[in-house]
């Protein structure tokens, strides 16, 4: 999109010095000061693309699709072109008038294509925004390219989002909404140790993200001000971009499944992605402290999942090679049994 909206400055910059020309053209006294006219029509598109630009964090909620924003643009410049300002007395015989008259029409299609292109470029960056600010009407998002996934602040924080993205697994265009973003930097300025390490390993999460160039990142700039919750507004932004919810927060996600909302959970995703051990299967296991019986040594997978070795109680503190015995099914998930390998 950002290559599109360049090429259509870049196309009214040009259109703008045309235009500039041709008034130049039609006025006699303008002949020796023509490059003077094209000048100022070249700063004028200028000065409108500045403005474009200034505008570029703009929230959007009232346009839906490129043609809507054509459209709005093209009414705009029919109303006011219709307004009493452009209208010349036919008996007005004066010169100043005459040249009114003969640049009416040129004056109209350049508002026309001011308006018109202020209208495009403000509808291609709200291009996932659907919900018109009209009571009562939803746009339902079409043509869409690829399914969209809105990432909370748990998820950026968590951090593992960066190595499932930069292997390059994610099929989704990933939704950063500003709400959440400020949620970050709030949590990086608390005075709290642990909330500020939080909130600070969530923005290097993000700017991370951001540096990933096959990644389709993509910051929202709806406030969602109808909601004061976070976790409300994400479920309600999430709704109106049909996009999924990337959290590792339990509670959020079973809100966001109360509300038929698909949810991502990083924590199963982990877990799913645990190799599978079998019995007579070899691993490696640092001991970390004796266990309940005599003479065992327990040490943790990544996972979390307990390893209970026995008779290597004098072996604590060591990373051994064991091999598994058995595996049993635990609430914690499961409890592994395995033997030294001699």
């Amino acid at each position: 999109m950002a290559y599109t909206i360049r090429i259509l400055r870049l196309f009214f910059i040009l259109l703008c010095i045309a235009a500039g020309w041709l008034v130049s053209y039609s006025v006699p006294e303008w002949d020796e000061y023509r490059w003077v006219a094209v000048f100022i029509a070249a700063a004028m598109g200028a000065l409108v693309v500045l403005v474009d630009v200034l505008l570029k964090g703009f929230s959007l909620r009232g346009l839906s699709a490129l043609t809507f924003g054509l459209f709005v643009g093209w009414a705009c410049a029919k109303l006011i072109a219709a307004s009493p300002f452009f209208d010349v007395p036919f008996d007005a015989l004066d010169e100043g008038s005459m040249i009114l008259t003969q640049n009416k029409y040129l004056i109209q299609l350049s508002l026309y294509v001011i308006l018109m292109y202020l209208g495009a470029v403000i509808a291609l960056r709200g291009r996932d925004e659907f919900n018109l600010v009209i009571p009562y009407i939803r746009f339902v998002p079409h043509g869409v390219e690829v399914p969209l996934a809105i990432v909370d602040t748990s998820a950026l924080i968590d951090g593992r989002l960066v190595g499932i993205c930069e292997s390059r697994f994610m099929g989704f265009g990933l939704v950063i909404p500003r709400f959440v973003i400020d949620e970050l930097q709030n949590i990086a300025d608390s005075k709290d140790p642990e909330r500020q390490a939080k909130g600070r390993k969530g923005i290097e999460v993000l700017n991370q993200l951001r540096e990933m160039e096959h990644l389709d990142l993509r910051i929202n700039e709806s406030s969602v001000s109808n909601r004061q919750r976070v976790d409300a507004k994400l479920v309600y932004l999430a709704q109106s971009l049909k996009a999924k919810l990337m959290t590792t927060d339990y509670n959020l996600a079973q809100i966001a499944e109360f509300h038929n909302i698909d949810w991502l959970n990083l924590n199963a995703l982990a877990k799913a992605m645990n190799p599978q051990l079998l019995v007579g299967e070899e691993l490696r296991i640092k001991l970390t402290k004796p266990g309940k019986d005599h003479n065992q040594a327990v040490g943790y997978l990544p996972d979390g999942s307990m390893v209970v070795v026995s008779e290597a109680k004098h072996l604590i503190g060591e990373t051994v090679t064991a091999s598994v015995d058995s595996i049993i099914p635990s609430a914690g998930g499961k409890m592994i049994f395995a033997v030294i390998k001699k």
